[in-house]
C-alpha cells in the first residue's frame, strides 16, 4: 500500500488516465450513486451520443508483437458537455448499460470542470483501495497453484 492509501489520508490528485482505469473497473451502482449526487451541480447537460453498438476488440499477439482482432464486443457510450462549464465527458463499458456509460461521463465531465472534485476523489481512492486488494488476493490465488518445473 502506498502512502495515498493509508487509512485517514486526504484523497490523492488523479489524472485524467488513472480515474479512468479506476471507473473502468468500478462497480456500477457505485458509480451511478456518485454522478446522482453530481447532477445537481452539473447544471444543463447536453447529451451528445448515447448509442449501443459493437466494437473491434484489439489484442497483440505476444509472440509476434502484431495487432490483431479477437472479435466483436457490445459496447454502451455516452459522450455529453456541460454547457454551463463549457467541458465534455466521456463513457463507454462492455454491455448495453447506457445508464452505467452515461454516469461515467457526468463524472468524467464533472471531473474536467473541477465539479464536486473531492467527492469523485474520495470515491476513486475507495475504489482504488478495494481494487488493490482484489488484485492482491487474487494474485494470491493464482500463487498458490503455481507449478515449479525443473529444467530436466
Amino acid at each position: 500500500m502506498n502512502d495515498t492509501m493509508e487509512a485517514g489520508a486526504p484523497p490523492a490528485s488523479f489524472s485524467h488516465a488513472s480515474m479512468l482505469d479506476i471507473l473502468a473497473r468500478a462497480d456500477a451502482e457505485g458509480i451511478k450513486a456518485v454522478a446522482e449526487e453530481l447532477l445537481d451541480d452539473v447544471g444543463a447537460v447536453e447529451v451528445l451520443v448515447n448509442r449501443t453498438g459493437l466494437a473491434m476488440l484489439p489484442y497483440t499477439d505476444t509472440v509476434h508483437n502484431t495487432a490483431f482482432h479477437l472479435g466483436e464486443v457490445l459496447m454502451a457510450e455516452a459522450h455529453i458537455r456541460l454547457s454551463d462549464h463549457g467541458v465534455e465527458g466521456y463513457g463507454a463499458v462492455v454491455g448495453r448499460d447506457l445508464e452505467h456509460a452515461m454516469a461515467i461521463a457526468v463524472i468524467d465531465a464533472s471531473f474536467a470542470g473541477k465539479i464536486g472534485k473531492t467527492g469523485i476523489e474520495t470515491f476513486l481512492t475507495s475504489e482504488q483501495r478495494r481494487q488493490i486488494q482484489d488484485d492482491d488476493i487474487r494474485l494470491r490465488k493464482v500463487e498458490a497453484t503455481r507449478v515449479r518445473m525443473e529444467t530436466f
